[in-house]
């Protein structure tokens, strides 16, 4: 009886000491995990994609090491030389249903090093667990995200019905003119029949996540004007420096006028115009720059126009002359609603009068509408069914989202909004100060590794999605379907 005792007690010690080992691994297991999830995301942000010249090769070939070891197929597309766009697929069950895209963009924005507590290609991480980073939040962890929640996803042995894209697209920071808009214009973008688009939002200080279902478009407008030169000791009328001083006043009010709508409560930021001057420019460079003019130099000249106040410094510049030409740059931002045709008419007739001696021309003007002539905005109701797909998925990932938005400034999401398609702008980061472009750009990484279970939701509720076909579908789903398979390349140069 004593020997039977032993054993049973031998037995019950063997079992509870097992299970303990399986109590006690699991939470080392998941924490080696998340520490290479922290380390791969590090890695990207290490690499300095900074314009005006970014590391994009170092960049393509970090990405495409990621998707071997993930196990998806691969392009490096470059529509402009030496500007690589990575593409990756995950193959779906039935090729006939249309497409998820999920896009990044590789470039950030340039930094002032000085002005930095860590270094912004370092991606350190203090004791708080933020992650110092330029690109932390704008936007390489959504980029990792899509690839950490795919990396799960196929661990867990889930098959997608429909296929799944991930493009990470160059220079969306100075327009995406070789990027994101050439690659949705492109031969290769028609064939991979795209049903949806998840591109990139902002983080959120609440603990609700944010999306955008539309975005203010860029007119960077130049207005110029001329006049007749002369001594700086004479007055003219007409001088090409007062028509400018006098159509930047016009410019003050009307962004004024805007921002009183919004302080008001009358309308939101994104129904409003956003109007900033960026840089003015006049003067005739001197030759020779004397210690009077230094002096100048070290002194900034108020001059008052109708209560407006510019603070010119006058560097280098011929000072008893009066320039012939002066010029100032503005961003616009242009909401989705707004009446094009009438801000043009108010520029000509305002802002920049023929009778003025004056002029204006647009570095950028982005369409506000798609190719069938209506604004390009993406639907957030039910009869959406991406939407509705989006927001269960993030319920189901314990997020919380605020009500959507469109976007303050702009995205790679318009050049496929202005394709019709619907596009969802998504950066899973709640209870993070909004740092993006900002010195000290940080995202925590408990937060960030949060966002990689919500994208994990909803990758899997979209590659899942079938039409209802008692309702006859979406308007994606009765797209014609036109995907072809293409070759796994390395590299493709598209003229």
């Amino acid at each position: 009886m004593e020997t039977v005792f032993f054993s049973f007690k031998n037995h019950l010690l063997l079992l509870f000491s097992v299970l303990l080992l399986i109590l006690t691994s699991h939470p080392l297991e998941a924490e080696s995990e998340h520490a290479a999830i922290i380390s791969r995301f590090q890695q990207y942000l290490q690499i300095n994609t900074a314009q005006p010249t970014p590391q994009y090769q170092h960049s393509a070939g970090f990405l495409i090491s990621q998707a071997k070891s993930i196990g998806l197929e691969f392009q490096s597309i470059e529509f402009a030389q030496n500007k690589p766009l990575v593409l990756l697929k995950w193959p779906g069950s039935d090729p006939t249903l249309p497409s998820i895209l999920l896009n990044s963009h590789t470039d950030v924005v340039p930094v002032e090093l000085h002005k930095w507590a860590h270094h912004p290609f370092g991606a350190h991480v203090d004791s708080d667990g933020n992650i110092f980073a330029r690109g932390s939040q704008d936007m390489k962890c959504v980029g990792m995200q899509y690839l950490e929640a795919i990396r799960r996803l196929k661990s867990s042995g889930f098959h997608p019905l429909r296929s799944v894209y991930l493009s990470f697209v160059p220079d969306e920071e100075i327009g995406s003119h070789d990027g994101a808009k050439k690659f949705a214009d492109s031969d290769i973008f028609n064939s991979m029949n795209v049903g949806i688009v998840l591109d990139e939002g902002l983080a959120s200080p609440s603990e609700n996540y944010r999306t955008f279902y539309g975005e203010r478009n860029p007119w960077w407008l130049v207005i110029k004007a001329t006049g007749p030169p002369g001594h700086g000791a004479k007055l003219y009328d007409n001088s090409a420096m007062e028509n400018l001083l006098k159509s930047v006043e016009s410019v003050r009010r009307f962004r004024a006028s805007q921002f009183d709508l919004v302080k008001a409560g009358l309308k939101a930021e994104e129904e409003v115009f956003f109007v900033n001057m960026v840089f003015i420019k006049a003067g005739t460079p001197s030759p020779t720059v004397s210690w009077d003019e230094i002096l100048i130099c070290l002194v900034v000249l108020p001059i008052h126009l109708d209560g407006l106040i510019f603070f010119l410094l006058f560097q280098g510049s011929v000072m008893n002359l009066q320039p012939s030409e002066a010029e100032a740059g503005f961003d616009i931002r242009v909401p989705p609603t707004a009446d094009p045709e009438s801000l043009e008419r108010q520029f000509a007739e305002e802002w920049a009068p023929a009778s003025r001696n004056m002029t204006f021309q647009f570095k950028e003007k982005a369409s506000i509408h798609d190719k069938l002539g209506r604004p390009m905005l993406t639907k957030t109701d039910s009869s959406n069914p991406w939407w509705s797909l989006l927001e269960e998925a993030v319920r189901k990932a314990n997020g919380k989202l605020s009500a959507p938005e469109i976007f303050p400034a702009s995205t790679d999401a318009r050049y496929f909004r202005e394709r019709g398609l619907p596009a969802i702008g998504f950066s899973p980061m709640a209870n993070t100060p909004i740092l993006l472009h900002d010195h000290n750009e940080f995202l925590n990484q408990d937060e960030y590794l949060k966002g990689i279970n919500v994208y994990e939701s909803i990758i899997k509720a979209y590659a899942s999605y079938v039409e209802d076909k008692s309702t006859g579908g979406s308007r994606d789903e009765l797209r014609e379907k036109r995907l072809h398979s293409y070759p796994i390349l390395e590299t493709i140069y598209v003229s």
